[in-house]
């Protein structure tokens, strides 16, 4: 292919669906996009969209070289982000990703951090979806669960979360406190709504608490926290959240296997950097005192 800028071109209609669309995403107008479109189909001799009311619909061969040029965007993207972590200085973006429950640890961190580095830019990247470190999205991802195996990843063990089993005073006024495992039938408790999730402490709420007591259902632990400030019922909280809540009571002693590992994940490309491992150690050291 001689002329990358409409292979570019093509790429972002069938992205984006609509000549205005990747025109805006590209800065061009949108007949640069029209006479790229029209060239390229004119010298490979096929037609790379269906034309319609709504927009651009990729042909199968449309659909063939979305998936080279997304490849290319990626290998792209993988390089810069490999380029903007090898200097020398702690400086520049530093890209941290992790559940956005850990805000309240992690935040304070990365603010200390670049307090000590102020030619560093922090972005810190949270939710459920799992950042891709070979393409350069994140520097450092602090991971839950199993201990990651994506290649090419280096893992280090990081913190063992501790979790307990809380209720409001105000549930405590109502309900009272359960006397025993048993006694769980007999009171409200407040869990995640997936039915799959795989968290230890879920786990262990659907195997020994039954489904007609868990009547109130979130689909993330910061709801489950407020229904348990709220009085809605007994349920699962991070040790050092509830620490921080004086209008909660941990209803029976904390058992070790409610406790999940967090992972220190880093690409094996840029893992050794001096802005990377400036930054491990200093989220070493401080985590010693986020144990409850």
């Amino acid at each position: 292919m001689d002329n990358w800028d409409e292979v570019r071109t093509a790429y972002q209609v069938a992205r984006m669906g609509t000549v205005s669309g990747a025109a805006e995403v590209l800065g061009v107008h949108h007949a640069t996009v029209i006479r790229h479109i029209d060239s390229i189909e004119a010298r490979l001799g096929v037609k790379l969209f269906q034309r319609h009311a709504r927009g651009y619909t990729p042909t199968e061969a449309g659909e063939d070289l979305l998936r080279v040029a997304q490849a290319t965007e990626d290998q792209f993207n993988q390089l810069v982000g490999r380029m903007k972590g090898r200097g020398d200085d702690v400086a520049g973006e530093l890209v941290v990703t992790s559940l956005s429950s850990l805000a309240p640890l992690v935040v304070p961190v990365l603010s200390e951090f670049q307090k000590l580095h102020p030619s560093v830019i922090v972005r810190y990247l949270t939710g459920d979806r799992l950042f891709r470190l070979e393409y350069g999205e994140a520097h450092v991802a602090i991971r839950a669960g199993a201990a990651p195996d994506q290649p090419d990843n280096v893992v280090q063990p990081f913190w063992t979360q501790q979790m307990g089993l809380y209720a409001s005073k105000d549930y405590i006024k109502r309900h009272g406190v359960p006397s025993s495992i048993e006694d769980f039938a007999n009171h409200h408790f407040v869990g995640n709504d997936d039915e799959n999730s795989r968290a230890p402490f879920s786990r262990w709420l659907r195997e020994n608490v039954p489904e007609s007591a868990i009547t109130f259902r979130c689909s993330n632990n910061f709801t489950m926290r407020q229904a348990v400030l709220a009085g809605a019922g007994i349920g699962f909280m991070e040790r050092w959240e509830a620490a921080r809540s004086p209008d909660l009571q941990e209803v029976i002693d904390s058992l070790p296997e409610w406790s999940g590992k967090l992972w220190l994940v880093t690409h094996v490309d840029l893992h050794r950097t001096t802005k990377v491992q400036a930054f491990l150690t200093f989220l070493k050291t401080r985590v010693k005192e986020w144990v409850v």
